[in-house]
């Protein structure tokens, strides 16, 4: 692709740089920013910058917050006693607008995946431990995307509750296996936190 500006050609490659996003489509997106007003091209960029250098991550939970503990985590209204766990933010999006789910929630960064070089210590695992130890945590809800790895990583977590005193469950398998979970329907998914089964259960199937 031969750009008649270095400039051009720079935005471009830093576009084409996001997940999915080849050349032609950055390509497509820099020549529209380029028709918009100047001050509009200004907001969005300033709001990437305030992105990157002021988003924070809960204290409590790793969720992405505007302060060390997100509103969730803060909230008088949830149930402190109740932990729901998640690979990422975008699981908590999805498990939040179903509106059928009032607990609090962990967020893992990822899931146990040798393949990808990702471990146990590169998760938000000892964290979780460390809160159901001291948080007065009732039940832990696993709500990882039923694959390999979820699994996995479900019953990795599960063998490091070993002696403590924590009720473990997981999402009913209303979702197909395989599916990753923010791309559940948002009443599939509702269904799946509500009837969500004990966890020893799912080991025998």
């Amino acid at each position: 692709m031969n750009f008649s500006s270095k400039i051009l050609e720079e935005a471009v490659n830093q576009v084409s740089q996001l997940p999915g996003i080849g050349k032609r489509t950055a390509l497509r997106l820099v020549l529209h920013l380029m028709r918009q007003p100047a001050d509009q091209t200004d907001v969005l960029a300033q709001a990437l910058i305030n992105m990157r250098h002021d988003l924070k991550f809960c204290l409590n939970c790793h969720n992405v917050s505007d302060v060390d503990v997100c509103e969730i985590c803060a909230s008088h209204n949830r149930d402190k006693t109740i932990v729901c766990v998640v690979e990422d933010i975008r699981d908590v999006m999805a498990i939040e607008n179903t509106s059928q789910y009032r607990g609090l929630y962990h967020v893992l960064g990822g899931k146990i995946s040798p393949m990808d070089g990702i471990g146990p210590q590169d998760l938000n695992i000892k964290s979780l431990v460390n809160r159901i130890k001291s948080d007065g945590v009732q039940e832990l809800i696993f709500a990882l995307s039923p694959t390999i790895e979820g699994d996995t990583t479900n019953f990795y977590i599960f063998k490091q509750l070993d002696g403590l005193e924590v009720n473990t469950s997981t999402i009913a398998r209303g979702i197909a296996v395989g599916d990753e979970l923010e791309f559940a329907d948002e009443v599939t998914l509702g269904r799946s936190i509500l009837h969500r089964v004990p966890y020893e259960n799912s080991l025998k199937n």
